[in-house]
C-alpha cells in the first residue's frame, strides 16, 4: 500500500504462520527523520514486523503502509548480498534494480564506501568479506536509492565495535536526510539511541514509547540485593545484572523480612523491559 508519509508503518497488524500467531495487534509509526527501534529476543516477531513494514509480507489483518518499493530500502536478515559478486558488482546490481542513473549511483556508492572503510575492498568478492563488512555493504545497498523508508533487520548483530560505529553513522545519516528508519535489535543500549522503542514479546507489544517514557512508566521500586531472594514471590521478581541482584517491588507489595533490602535505584530501559515482562507473567 502506498500512502502519505504521515501514515507509513503498521496499524493493528496481525500475522499468522499456520496456527502460529507471529504478530498480535501490533502498531508502529514510521516518521520521517526519526529512528524507531524494535526490540525483542529470538522468536519475538521482529523480522515478521519489519517484513510487513517494508511491504514484503502482507498482514492477515490490520494495515501496513509504505511509500512504495522504489522508495523503501530493506536489509533482510540474510543481508541481501550475493557472495559471488564483488562489492562494486553488488552495489551496481542494486542500483540498477532501483532504477538509479549511473552518475547518481557512483556518487552515493563512493561516499558511503569511503566513510565505512570499504573503498579498498571494492573489487573483493562479498564471500571474502568479514561479517562486519558484509553488514555495512548490506546497509549501503539498502540506502542507495535515498529511500523515504529504511528498514533494517538487526544491522549490527554480531559485528565488532568499530563496524557498529560505522553502521550507526550510516543510520544517523539516513535519518538526518529525512528518511524514516525502522531497525530491529537485541541490544537495549542501541535502542536507547532511538526516538521510539517498541518491545515485542511472543508477537505482542510489551512496551512502546520513547526510552524516557518507557522508563518513567515503570511501576514500583527497584532495589539492589546482596544475593538472590530465596522465597516466593520475591525470587521470581529478582534478576542478576552487572554482578548484582535487583529486586522489583511492585506498588503495594509488602517488603519481605527474609530479604535484605538494599538501596533503591532508578530504572533504565533494560530494567523497564525486564519489569514489563515480569508484570505480564504475573498477570
Amino acid at each position: 500500500m502506498n500512502d502519505s508519509v504521515n501514515d507509513w508503518g503498521l496499524a493493528g497488524v496481525s500475522v499468522r504462520y499456520g496456527r502460529t500467531l507471529a504478530l498480535d495487534d501490533v502498531s508502529l509509526r514510521a516518521v520521517p527523520g526519526r529512528i524507531a527501534a524494535v526490540v525483542g529476543g529470538d522468536g519475538a516477531g521482529k523480522t515478521t514486523l519489519l517484513r510487513c513494514a517494508a511491504g514484503a509480507l502482507p498482514p492477515a489483518s490490520g494495515r501496513a503502509a509504505t511509500p512504495g518499493i522504489r522508495q523503501t530500502g530493506y536489509l533482510s536478515p540474510s543481508g541481501g548480498i550475493y557472495p559471488d559478486l564483488t562489492v562494486d558488482e553488488n552495489l551496481s546490481f542494486r542500483a540498477a534494480a532501483y532504477g538509479l542513473r549511473a552518475p547518481q549511483a557512483r556518487e552515493r556508492v563512493a561516499e558511503h564506501l569511503d566513510r565505512t572503510g570499504l573503498a579498498a575492498a571494492r573489487g573483493r568478492l562479498a564471500a571474502h568479506l568479514s561479517g562486519g563488512m558484509r553488514k555495512k555493504l548490506g546497509v549501503i545497498a539498502a540506502m542507495l536509492p535515498g529511500p523515504a523508508l529504511l528498514v533494517l533487520d538487526e544491522p549490527t548483530t554480531g559485528v565488532d565495535p568499530v563496524s557498529r560505529a560505522d553502521l550507526w553513522w550510516l543510520i544517523a545519516q539516513a535519518a538526518a536526510g529525512g528518511a524514516a528508519v525502522l531497525f530491529s535489535t537485541t541490544y537495549l543500549d542501541e535502542a536507547q539511541r532511538a526516538g521510539h522503542v517498541l518491545v515485542l514479546d511472543a508477537g505482542r507489544p510489551l512496551a512502546s514509547g520513547t526510552p524516557a517514557e518507557i522508563t518513567a512508566a515503570v511501576p514500583g521500586t527497584i532495589r539492589l540485593c546482596p544475593a538472590r531472594p530465596t522465597g516466593d514471590p520475591q525470587r521470581r521478581r529478582a534478576w542478576r545484572r552487572a554482578g548484582q541482584w535487583r529486586l522489583w517491588e511492585p506498588p503495594g507489595a509488602p517488603p519481605s523480612e527474609t530479604v535484605q533490602r538494599g538501596e533503591a535505584v532508578p530504572p533504565d530501559l533494560q530494567d523497564a523491559v525486564v519489569i514489563a515482562a515480569l508484570a505480564r507473567e504475573a498477570a
